[in-house]
Protein backbone atom coordinates (compact mmCIF):
# COMPACT_ATOMS: atom_id res chain seq x y z
CA UNK A 1 0.00 0.00 0.00
CA UNK A 2 2.87 2.38 0.74
CA UNK A 3 4.13 1.88 -2.78
CA UNK A 4 0.71 2.78 -4.19
CA UNK A 5 0.66 6.02 -2.18
CA UNK A 6 4.21 7.03 -3.10
CA UNK A 7 4.55 10.09 -5.39
CA UNK A 8 5.42 9.35 -9.03
CA UNK A 9 9.08 9.60 -10.10
CA UNK A 10 8.51 13.00 -11.73
CA UNK A 11 7.18 14.53 -8.51
CA UNK A 12 10.04 13.00 -6.50
CA UNK A 13 12.56 14.45 -8.96
CA UNK A 14 10.86 17.84 -8.81
CA UNK A 15 10.97 17.91 -5.03
CA UNK A 16 14.61 16.83 -5.06
CA UNK A 17 15.51 19.57 -7.55
CA UNK A 18 13.78 22.24 -5.49
CA UNK A 19 15.48 21.04 -2.33
CA UNK A 20 18.90 21.06 -3.96
CA UNK A 21 18.32 24.55 -5.37
CA UNK A 22 17.10 25.85 -2.00
CA UNK A 23 20.08 24.36 -0.17
CA UNK A 24 22.48 25.75 -2.78
CA UNK A 25 20.99 29.24 -2.47
CA UNK A 26 21.15 29.04 1.32
CA UNK A 27 24.80 28.01 1.10
CA UNK A 28 25.73 30.87 -1.23
CA UNK A 29 23.88 33.42 0.89
CA UNK A 30 25.44 32.04 4.07
CA UNK A 31 28.96 32.24 2.62
CA UNK A 32 28.31 35.77 1.38
CA UNK A 33 27.25 36.97 4.82
CA UNK A 34 30.19 35.16 6.41
CA UNK A 35 32.54 37.03 4.05
CA UNK A 36 30.84 40.35 4.86
CA UNK A 37 31.06 39.68 8.58
CA UNK A 38 34.77 38.84 8.29
CA UNK A 39 35.40 41.97 6.19
CA UNK A 40 33.54 44.16 8.70
CA UNK A 41 35.46 42.69 11.63
CA UNK A 42 38.73 43.15 9.74
CA UNK A 43 37.98 46.79 9.04
CA UNK A 44 37.10 47.54 12.65
CA UNK A 45 40.11 45.56 13.83
CA UNK A 46 42.49 47.51 11.58
CA UNK A 47 44.33 44.51 10.11
CA UNK A 48 46.01 44.35 6.72
CA UNK A 49 42.73 43.77 4.82
CA UNK A 50 41.30 46.89 6.37
CA UNK A 51 44.45 48.89 5.74
CA UNK A 52 44.10 48.17 2.02
CA UNK A 53 40.93 50.25 2.07
CA UNK A 54 43.07 53.26 3.05
CA UNK A 55 45.03 53.03 -0.18
CA UNK A 56 44.33 55.72 -2.80
CA UNK A 57 40.80 55.28 -4.09
CA UNK A 58 41.95 55.26 -7.70
CA UNK A 59 44.38 52.35 -7.18
CA UNK A 60 43.29 49.34 -9.27
CA UNK A 61 43.82 47.04 -6.30
CA UNK A 62 41.51 49.15 -4.13
CA UNK A 63 38.83 49.25 -6.81
CA UNK A 64 39.16 45.49 -7.32
CA UNK A 65 38.73 44.78 -3.59
CA UNK A 66 35.77 47.14 -3.46
CA UNK A 67 34.24 45.48 -6.52
CA UNK A 68 34.54 42.01 -4.97
CA UNK A 69 32.97 43.29 -1.76
CA UNK A 70 29.98 44.74 -3.66
CA UNK A 71 29.51 41.55 -5.71
CA UNK A 72 29.42 39.41 -2.57
CA UNK A 73 27.20 41.89 -0.76
CA UNK A 74 24.69 42.01 -3.62
CA UNK A 75 24.54 38.21 -3.73
CA UNK A 76 23.95 38.01 0.01
CA UNK A 77 21.31 40.75 -0.04
CA UNK A 78 19.39 39.94 -3.23
CA UNK A 79 19.35 36.14 -3.60
CA UNK A 80 16.95 35.61 -0.65
CA UNK A 81 14.28 37.81 -2.25
CA UNK A 82 14.90 36.16 -5.63
CA UNK A 83 14.65 32.64 -4.18
CA UNK A 84 10.92 32.13 -4.95
CA UNK A 85 11.50 33.06 -8.59
CA UNK A 86 14.53 30.76 -8.81
CA UNK A 87 12.64 27.86 -7.24
CA UNK A 88 9.70 28.45 -9.59
CA UNK A 89 12.10 28.39 -12.53
CA UNK A 90 13.52 25.05 -11.32
CA UNK A 91 10.00 23.58 -11.15
CA UNK A 92 8.97 24.93 -14.55
CA UNK A 93 12.20 23.83 -16.21
CA UNK A 94 11.70 20.28 -14.92
CA UNK A 95 8.11 20.23 -16.22
CA UNK A 96 9.20 21.51 -19.61
CA UNK A 97 11.91 18.85 -19.69
CA UNK A 98 9.26 16.18 -19.16
CA UNK A 99 7.55 17.51 -22.29
CA UNK A 100 10.70 17.18 -24.36
CA UNK A 101 11.99 20.77 -24.08
CA UNK A 102 15.76 21.09 -23.52
CA UNK A 103 16.44 21.28 -19.77
CA UNK A 104 18.63 24.02 -18.27
CA UNK A 105 19.54 23.99 -14.59
CA UNK A 106 18.55 26.74 -12.20
CA UNK A 107 22.24 27.57 -11.88
CA UNK A 108 22.21 29.02 -15.40
CA UNK A 109 19.23 31.23 -14.56
CA UNK A 110 20.98 32.37 -11.36
CA UNK A 111 24.17 33.08 -13.32
CA UNK A 112 22.28 35.44 -15.63
CA UNK A 113 20.67 37.10 -12.62
CA UNK A 114 24.02 37.62 -10.89
CA UNK A 115 25.69 38.95 -14.04
CA UNK A 116 23.38 41.96 -13.91
CA UNK A 117 24.14 42.58 -10.25
CA UNK A 118 27.84 42.16 -11.00
CA UNK A 119 27.53 44.99 -13.51
CA UNK A 120 25.81 47.09 -10.87
CA UNK A 121 28.59 46.20 -8.41
CA UNK A 122 31.21 47.49 -10.83
CA UNK A 123 29.41 50.82 -11.14
CA UNK A 124 28.99 51.00 -7.36
CA UNK A 125 32.70 50.31 -6.83
CA UNK A 126 33.64 53.05 -9.30
CA UNK A 127 31.21 55.46 -7.62
CA UNK A 128 32.71 54.59 -4.26
CA UNK A 129 36.17 55.38 -5.61
CA UNK A 130 34.93 58.77 -6.82
CA UNK A 131 33.31 59.54 -3.46
CA UNK A 132 36.44 58.50 -1.57
CA UNK A 133 38.63 60.61 -3.85
CA UNK A 134 36.35 63.59 -3.14
CA UNK A 135 36.63 62.93 0.63
CA UNK A 136 32.87 62.32 0.84
CA UNK A 137 33.30 58.94 2.53
CA UNK A 138 34.94 58.07 5.83
CA UNK A 139 37.58 55.30 6.05
CA UNK A 140 34.74 53.06 7.29
CA UNK A 141 32.91 53.65 3.99
CA UNK A 142 30.05 55.78 5.27
CA UNK A 143 29.09 59.28 4.20
CA UNK A 144 31.16 62.17 5.55
CA UNK A 145 28.84 64.75 4.01
CA UNK A 146 25.47 65.91 5.25
CA UNK A 147 24.61 67.00 1.74
CA UNK A 148 25.40 63.54 0.38
CA UNK A 149 23.24 61.96 3.09
CA UNK A 150 20.32 64.20 2.19
CA UNK A 151 20.73 63.63 -1.54
CA UNK A 152 20.79 59.84 -1.14
CA UNK A 153 17.81 59.79 1.21
CA UNK A 154 15.74 62.07 -1.02
CA UNK A 155 16.70 60.17 -4.18
CA UNK A 156 15.76 56.85 -2.59
CA UNK A 157 12.49 58.25 -1.26
CA UNK A 158 11.42 59.85 -4.53
CA UNK A 159 12.35 56.77 -6.57
CA UNK A 160 10.17 54.59 -4.33
CA UNK A 161 7.17 56.58 -5.59
CA UNK A 162 7.96 56.55 -9.32
CA UNK A 163 6.15 54.48 -12.00
CA UNK A 164 9.47 52.86 -12.96
CA UNK A 165 9.90 51.53 -9.42
CA UNK A 166 6.34 50.21 -9.45
CA UNK A 167 6.80 48.56 -12.85
CA UNK A 168 10.01 46.78 -11.81
CA UNK A 169 8.60 45.81 -8.41
CA UNK A 170 5.52 44.27 -10.04
CA UNK A 171 7.76 41.99 -12.14
CA UNK A 172 9.65 40.90 -9.04
CA UNK A 173 6.45 40.26 -7.08
CA UNK A 174 4.80 38.11 -9.78
CA UNK A 175 7.27 35.50 -11.06
CA UNK A 176 4.48 33.43 -12.63
CA UNK A 177 3.54 36.28 -14.94
CA UNK A 178 7.22 36.97 -15.61
CA UNK A 179 7.80 33.42 -16.85
CA UNK A 180 4.55 33.34 -18.83
CA UNK A 181 5.73 36.38 -20.79
CA UNK A 182 9.47 35.80 -21.00
CA UNK A 183 9.92 32.01 -21.00
CA UNK A 184 12.66 30.79 -23.34
CA UNK A 185 13.82 27.16 -23.61
CA UNK A 186 17.32 25.80 -23.18
CA UNK A 187 20.47 27.09 -21.53
CA UNK A 188 20.59 30.29 -23.59
CA UNK A 189 16.96 30.96 -22.74
CA UNK A 190 17.57 30.38 -19.03
CA UNK A 191 20.52 32.77 -19.05
CA UNK A 192 18.52 35.43 -20.91
CA UNK A 193 15.63 35.09 -18.47
CA UNK A 194 18.09 35.44 -15.59
CA UNK A 195 19.47 38.59 -17.20
CA UNK A 196 16.00 40.01 -17.68
CA UNK A 197 14.85 39.23 -14.17
CA UNK A 198 18.10 40.64 -12.77
CA UNK A 199 17.50 43.82 -14.77
CA UNK A 200 14.03 44.22 -13.24
CA UNK A 201 15.52 43.55 -9.83
CA UNK A 202 18.23 46.19 -10.27
CA UNK A 203 15.59 48.58 -11.56
CA UNK A 204 13.61 47.96 -8.40
CA UNK A 205 16.41 48.26 -5.84
CA UNK A 206 19.42 50.18 -7.20
CA UNK A 207 18.74 53.39 -5.27
CA UNK A 208 18.19 51.44 -2.07
CA UNK A 209 21.61 49.86 -2.57
CA UNK A 210 23.24 53.26 -3.08
CA UNK A 211 21.59 54.36 0.16
CA UNK A 212 24.23 52.22 1.87
CA UNK A 213 26.72 55.02 1.22
CA UNK A 214 24.73 57.10 3.71
CA UNK A 215 24.05 54.26 6.15
CA UNK A 216 27.49 52.64 5.99
CA UNK A 217 28.55 50.18 3.32
CA UNK A 218 30.10 47.84 5.88
CA UNK A 219 27.60 48.48 8.68
CA UNK A 220 26.09 44.99 8.66
CA UNK A 221 23.09 46.02 10.76
CA UNK A 222 22.02 48.52 8.09
CA UNK A 223 22.92 46.12 5.28
CA UNK A 224 20.72 43.45 6.88
CA UNK A 225 17.90 45.97 7.40
CA UNK A 226 17.94 47.04 3.74
CA UNK A 227 18.01 43.38 2.66
CA UNK A 228 15.04 42.64 4.95
CA UNK A 229 13.11 45.59 3.51
CA UNK A 230 13.73 44.35 -0.03
CA UNK A 231 12.44 40.94 1.05
CA UNK A 232 9.28 42.51 2.50
CA UNK A 233 8.43 44.69 -0.48
CA UNK A 234 8.99 41.86 -2.95
CA UNK A 235 7.39 38.93 -1.16
CA UNK A 236 4.81 40.02 1.42
CA UNK A 237 1.20 40.95 0.54
CA UNK A 238 1.64 44.48 1.91
CA UNK A 239 4.88 44.98 0.02
CA UNK A 240 3.59 47.70 -2.31
CA UNK A 241 2.16 49.72 0.57
CA UNK A 242 5.34 49.23 2.57
CA UNK A 243 7.38 50.44 -0.39
CA UNK A 244 5.39 53.66 -0.71
CA UNK A 245 5.37 54.33 3.03
CA UNK A 246 9.12 53.85 3.10
CA UNK A 247 9.48 56.29 0.22
CA UNK A 248 7.52 58.96 2.08
CA UNK A 249 9.54 58.32 5.26
CA UNK A 250 12.85 58.61 3.40
CA UNK A 251 11.78 61.96 1.92
CA UNK A 252 10.85 63.28 5.36
CA UNK A 253 14.16 62.13 6.86
CA UNK A 254 16.09 63.55 3.90
CA UNK A 255 14.42 66.94 4.31
CA UNK A 256 15.21 66.78 8.01
CA UNK A 257 18.89 66.17 7.30
CA UNK A 258 18.91 69.25 5.07
CA UNK A 259 17.77 71.51 7.89
CA UNK A 260 20.60 73.42 9.60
Amino acid sequence: MDGLNAPPPFERALRRDRLLVALSLAGVVGLAWLYLWHAAVSMHGGDHAAMSMDMPASEPATIALTFVMWVVMMAGMMLPSAAPTILLYAAMARKHAQQGTPFASAGIFVAGYLVVWTGFSLLAALLQAVLQHAALLTPMMSSASRGLDAALLLAAGVYQLTPLKEACLSKCRDPVQFFMIHWRPGAAGAFRMGLRHGTYCVGCCWVLMLLLFALGVMNLAWVALVAAFVLVEKLLPAGRVTSRLAGAALIVVGLGVLEP
